[in-house]
């Protein structure tokens, strides 16, 4: 009999490729779910259960994740996740291999503080297992209530929590403490200066009003990026090009604002959810041609979103972003020094 695999592994690693795949948030939490369910037995306990037929009983385990579970213990790779990997992405070709390999990190990512799918935790315990050297956290600021957004009091507290979990990584990894900013609609940021002081990385995107007039759009930007607190702006265009919540581009003056950008050392993202892939790639040349530094940016709401860097660093590559300009290709410390 061959030796048993790492159930829970599996069983993670399938949410993992189904978040990566944006599949349903149903799908992703039964095997989560189970995952963390499971992970507090050890593997005599569960091939005990799934020999007796009480897996199935253990609140939170289905029959599908059970037979994961069998599977998996009887040394095989569950059928489930064999499927999924069949469907994983092609290759990237070598320039943009060559730059993927050279992130160190992500600079813009959600928990469920706000309106992500898991917690703080399991996010960075992803972000380790990708490679990555540093996680921004930047959950949503208060104004915008539809994704929980975090009161001041909310990000201190979780200030806190990063520090505890900061303090038990040992230096082999690290969270950066951030937050994704409204821009209010006279270009405002919508959180305490004092706090967003505090914070490592500062993430400002427009969220509301996004069909304003373009002169008033572009005014509302640029004294966002003028603003000393700001050190990215996010998915600048706000368009959604798939799925139920298609959206199109908000109109600014993109050189005016680009050139504002390059001016007070705010880089752009390079947003990499597949239904954002913002700035569009003419918008991104014109970003390049204007001298703005970048970030590529998952955007994650969930730890399989995290792999998601490959469709930023392509749109890169296509549009000649030098790699040097792009911020998470620095170390953590250079990054946060970026901010003084």
């Amino acid at each position: 009999m061959s030796e048993p695999r790492d159930p829970v592994a599996d069983l993670r690693r399938i949410a993992f490729l189904l978040e990566r795949a944006h599949e349903s948030t149903y799908r992703v939490r039964a095997f989560r779910g189970a995952a963390s369910v499971l992970r507090r037995r050890s593997v005599e306990e569960l091939a005990r259960l799934a020999e007796s037929g009480e897996l199935v009983r253990l609140r939170g385990v289905g029959d599908v994740t059970a037979r994961c579970v069998e599977e998996s213990l009887a040394g095989e790779e569950p059928v489930y996740l064999r499927r999924l990997r069949a469907t994983e992405d092609t290759p990237l070709d070598e320039a943009a291999m060559t730059l993927r390999e050279a992130l160190r990190g992500d600079c813009h990512s959600h928990t469920d503080a706000s309106d992500g799918g898991s917690p703080l935790a399991e996010m960075v315990e992803t972000a380790i297992d990708l490679g990555h050297d540093y996680l921004v956290i930047t959950d949503h600021s208060p104004r915008l209530t539809v994704a929980n957004g975090l009161s001041a009091a909310r990000l201190r507290a979780q200030l806190d929590q990063i520090a505890e979990l900061n303090a038990g990584l040992d230096g082999r990894f690290r969270v950066l403490t951030g937050i994704e900013v409204d821009i209010l609609e006279d270009g405002a940021l919508d959180q305490e200066a004092d706090l967003l002081e505090r914070l490592d990385v500062v993430v400002a995107s427009v969220h509301s009003k996004l069909r304003m007039a373009k002169p008033e759009m572009t005014a509302r930007m640029l004294a966002a990026v003028a603003n000393p607190l700001v050190d990215v702006l996010g998915h600048c265009t706000g368009r959604m090009v798939t799925g139920r919540r298609k959206r199109p581009e908000s109109e600014f003056d993109a050189p005016e604002v680009f050139a504002a950008c390059a001016e007070h050392g705010v880089a752009v993202e390079i947003n990499s959810r597949p239904e954002r892939l913002d700035p569009p790639k003419r918008l991104l040349r014109l970003a390049v041609e204007a001298g703005c530094e970048f970030t590529i940016d998952t955007d994650a709401h969930a730890p399989g979103q995290l792999d998601w860097l490959d469709n930023g660093v392509t749109r890169a590559v296509a549009c000649g972003v030098d790699p040097a300009r792009i911020r998470n290709t620095w170390t953590a410390d250079d990054l946060v020094a970026a901010r003084s």
